[in-house]
C-alpha cells in the first residue's frame, strides 16, 4: 500500500517474470541515483496467475545483472487495491493495457493512472514486446526500452 504524500507506481506485464520486474528494477535504480527512491513506492505485478511466487526470468535477472542492477521479486497478480494505492499502473502491451482497464471497472472511483509505459518512450516504441519466447537480445531490448522510458516518466514526475 502506497504512503500518503509519496509517489507510486506499479509496473504491469502478462506474468510479471519479464518486462515489469525489469521496469521495476531500472526505475528503482534511476530514483536511487536521482536521491528520490524515499519518495517512492515501486512495485510490479502481473495481469495473469500464471506465475504467482516464481523468481523473475534467469534471463531478465541476467540482462540486470549485466547493467550492475541486482534484485529480488516474486511474481503477483495485480489487485484490486492496486488501482486504489497506486498513483500510476504502467503496462507493457495493448493486451494488459485492456486487461487493466477492464479490472479498473470493478474499482470504484479508482485513481491509478494506467498507461502504457511505451507512451514515455523518446523513440516512440509504443509496445514492450514479451522476451519470454525470445533470446538474449530480446531481454537487452526490453531494457533498453525500460530505461528510455523510466527516465522519461522520472523527470516528468520528480
Amino acid at each position: 500500500m502506497a504512503a500518503t504524500g509519496s509517489k507510486s507506481v506499479l509496473f504491469v506485464c502478462l506474468g510479471n517474470i519479464c518486462r515489469s520486474p525489469i521496469a521495476e528494477a531500472v526505475f528503482r535504480k534511476m530514483a536511487t541515483d536521482a536521491g528520490v527512491a524515499d519518495k517512492w513506492v515501486i512495485d510490479s505485478g502481473a495481469t495473469s496467475d500464471w506465475n504467482v511466487g516464481k523468481s523473475p526470468d534467469a534471463r531478465g535477472l541476467a540482462c540486470l545483472r549485466k547493467h550492475g542492477i541486482e534484485m529480488s521479486h516474486r511474481a503477483q497478480q495485480v489487485t484490486k487495491d492496486d488501482f486504489m494505492s497506486y498513483e500510476y499502473i504502467l503496462c507493457m502491451d495493448e493486451s494488459n493495457l485492456s486487461e487493466l482497464n477492464r479490472k479498473a471497472k470493478s474499482v470504484k472511483d479508482y485513481r491509478a493512472k494506467i498507461e502504457l509505459l511505451g507512451s514515455y518512450d523518446p523513440q516512440k516504441q509504443l509496445i514492450i514486446k514479451d522476451p519470454y519466447y525470445g533470446s538474449d537480445d530480446d531481454f537487452e531490448k526490453v531494457y533498453e526500452q525500460c530505461v528510455r522510458c523510466c527516465k522519461v516518466f522520472l523527470e516528468k514526475n520528480s
